[in-house]
């Protein structure tokens, strides 16, 4: 029987911690233009969530987190340049959807992460896999090009050197190289990985979301090499106008766990 394409992207929550899973078990979590079209689509709606602390992104089952573009798409989606571009379009806008959704993500990576599976990974803030895990992007051997908005998104987390070696040699590698190479943040054992990614999202959801928010601006203008102005080095000092620090510093002397509104 084939599968509903709105059962492909589920989401479930857990207090303020939402988990978005690629479910299509059977075909190793492969991206749909439709799963594209979900993920744009549900990452939009999260980033307007402010009850939302952190986002855990995964694949069904523990043999793959997704291998990538589903290729049977191809012959009717992406067989020439026109449709390569529609479909393109539609894939750098979930990109942009993700990369600038304000809440936190972590990645929970069970074997197979290749292709677009690893471009949507590597746009979580932090990435844990399992020992077995598999990474690579071999895109030459289909005669593919990465576009602009991927290619920034892999340049940016390994650098332009790195990146061109992941995609000329187009070879699958494992969990301890994606480590030295900085796909992954964190290599623990197959039976720990869903554990781990867990805890470290309960202790990101634990933080105050505003900081959460400020540290992510800051990095992201860190990129840019003009000079910081008077007013954006100000604005490192406005956390401690907002409600969350006078609860947080009020928690610590207390010593009991801060109870954070995001205000």
């Amino acid at each position: 029987m084939a599968q509903n394409e709105a059962d492909t992207v589920l989401q479930t929550r857990d207090g303020d911690i939402v988990t978005v899973t690629l479910n299509r078990p059977q075909k190793l979590n492969a991206l749909s233009k439709s799963m594209w079209q979900q993920l744009g689509s549900l990452f939009t709606a999260l980033g307007d969530d402010p009850t939302v602390r952190c986002i855990v992104i995964r694949g069904a089952g523990e043999k793959a987190f997704s291998p990538g573009n589903d290729i049977s798409e191809f012959a009717t989606d992406r067989c020439n340049s026109a449709q390569a571009e529609a479909y393109g379009q539609l894939m750098h806008g979930t990109i942009n959807a993700i990369a600038s959704c304000v809440h936190p993500k972590v990645a929970l990576i069970q074997g197979i992460c290749v292709g677009g599976g690893l471009e949507i990974a590597g746009l979580c803030d932090i990435r844990i896999c399992g020992r077995s895990s598999r990474f690579g992007v071999p895109i030459a051997k289909l005669g593919l090009v990465m576009g602009y908005s991927e290619i920034a998104a892999l340049a940016d987390l390994v650098g332009p050197n790195t990146a061109y070696e992941i995609l000329a040699e187009g070879r699958i590698f494992g969990a301890d190289e994606a480590l030295q190479k900085g796909l992954v943040s964190r290599v623990v054992a197959d039976q720990d990985v869903q554990s781990e990614a867990m805890e470290s999202a309960g202790r990101i959801a634990d933080g105050a979301p505003l900081v959460h928010r400020w540290h992510r601006q800051f990095l992201a203008r860190l990129k840019d090499p003009n000079p910081l102005s008077a007013a954006e080095n100000r604005e490192g000092f406005a956390c401690y106008d907002t409600d969350d620090f006078a609860e947080g510093y009020r928690a610590f002397l207390e010593k009991r766990k801060p109870v954070f509104t995001g205000k």
